[in-house]
């Protein structure tokens, strides 16, 4: 009788287990192993744009109508405008209630210290829509910008749609891609457990088991804002849609490890597209919505970003108003779009933040040694809430099916 071969879910476990005991064990060469998560990542990197263009043009030319795309895509973005300003407003509330920072009572450093990240710019409007709107979709695509890409795939299937008849062999062809892409992402994911296990071994060799210790009450803070925004906030937006939460949690399981094992959501996206699809979804709205999830659905690193920032003026012993909060909540609305997925991305934000505000940009020292543990946290919660949102609008528009099977063994790597 043959052995059954482990789900890819068992697989990934297995990775993580393994290379945190490498890495603790043979620290001399577990720091090899992270071209292993590197590969990993080019991988998941190469599909990125062809697979979001593809289900995306697909999904627009499905809708059929630009009035039906601007009715779904301003639900869609409200409900995103939303969803970010209570995920700010939660992490503001999480870390003033708890105070995470004022346990370090440190001094301020010198102006010349350095942080290896240097601050974004304050708002550009100029800035703003040079990058959201692409001079070169070939150019968008090589970088793997996302919402360039989804502005163009916008215009691209909505003038698809409207020449009728002489569109739907062009419809055909992406919808074709967009399969042979969800194949090449099951090659693609074959190799995950062995990403995750370079990347684990490398991380625990460099900074070891240890890292944790000084920083167990952030971490333990800022995962319980993310325990309350998934398992209250979005739980209780899906009992008021009637949509069953936690067999929806069920079927994106997978997506979610994966997300917190790469500590990124971009990682798990086509994944998530596949578990959407299992649990219910219209096709037509995840192609629509899951994409432009990535670029405006950051709960997880929205909250990271005013926890992060106001943990740092606490650490210095520097008041942040109300009024200081409220004006850096407005701020995060708008220069944290099309950052998932970005390695450090957040940090970025946050030290623009920290800038804006005179707060010591040498304050991100204290977030670098952790930054991969909240990072896999914050990761897995855009995950849930990009698949909450794609069930919600499916409800709305009247596309949420009754679950397929989700027996995952059943899918096949090959």
């Amino acid at each position: 009788m043959a052995i059954k071969k482990p789900s890819l879910i068992v697989q990934i476990f297995l990775g993580m287990f393994l290379g945190i005991i490498v890495g603790y064990f043979w620290k001399e060469a577990a720091p090899g192993l992270h071209i292993l998560s590197d590969i990993f990542m080019r991988l998941i990197k190469m599909i990125i744009a062809p697979l979001v263009f593809s289900v995306l043009v697909v999904g627009v030319a499905k809708v059929g109508d630009f009035k039906s795309v601007g009715r779904i895509g301003l639900k869609t973005i409200l409900y995103f405008t939303a969803a970010a300003i209570v995920s700010l407003l939660l992490g503001l509330m999480i870390v003033n209630l708890a105070a995470p920072g004022k346990t370090m009572h440190l001094e301020l450093p010198a102006v010349t210290a350095e942080t290896g990240i240097a601050p974004s710019k304050e708002f550009d409007a100029k800035n703003f829509v040079e990058h959201v709107i692409p001079s070169s979709i070939a150019e968008a695509m090589s970088k793997n910008e996302i919402l360039p890409i989804v502005i163009f795939a916008l215009f691209f299937g909505i003038a698809t749609a409207s020449v009728g008849s002489k569109g739907k062999m062009v419809v055909d062809f992406f919808d074709s891609i967009s399969h042979i892409m969800f194949k090449v992402t099951n090659y693609v994911m074959a190799f995950a457990p062995f990403g995750v296990f370079g990347a684990l071994a490398a991380v625990v060799a460099k900074q070891g088991l240890g890292v944790l210790t000084g920083y167990v009450y952030l971490i333990g803070t800022f995962y319980l804002g993310l325990l309350l925004f998934v398992f209250v906030i979005l739980f209780l937006i899906c009992f008021v849609m009637k949509i069953k939460f936690f067999k929806l949690l069920s079927y994106i399981k997978e997506p979610i490890l994966l997300a917190f094992s790469t500590a990124s959501s971009e990682a798990a996206m086509p994944k998530t597209i596949e578990s959407l699809e299992r649990f219910g979804c219209g096709n037509r709205i995840i192609s629509f919505v899951l994409p432009l999830g990535y670029s405006f659905n950051l709960d997880g690193s929205m909250m990271y970003m005013t926890f992060a920032t106001v943990f740092i003026a606490q650490a210095y012993g520097i008041e942040m108003t109300t009024g200081d909060q409220i004006t850096m909540l407005l701020i995060l609305l708008i220069t944290s779009k099309g950052m998932a997925g970005i390695p450090r991305a957040s940090l970025v934000v946050i030290a623009g933040m920290l800038d804006h505000f005179n707060i010591p940009v040498a304050g991100l020292l204290l977030l670098l040694g952790i930054d991969q543990i909240l990072d896999m946290g914050r990761s897995a919660t855009n995950v849930v809430g990009n698949a909450v949102a794609t069930a919600v609008i499916s409800k709305w528009e009247g596309e949420l099916g009754p679950p397929r099977s989700n027996d995952i063994d059943k899918v096949k790597l090959d």
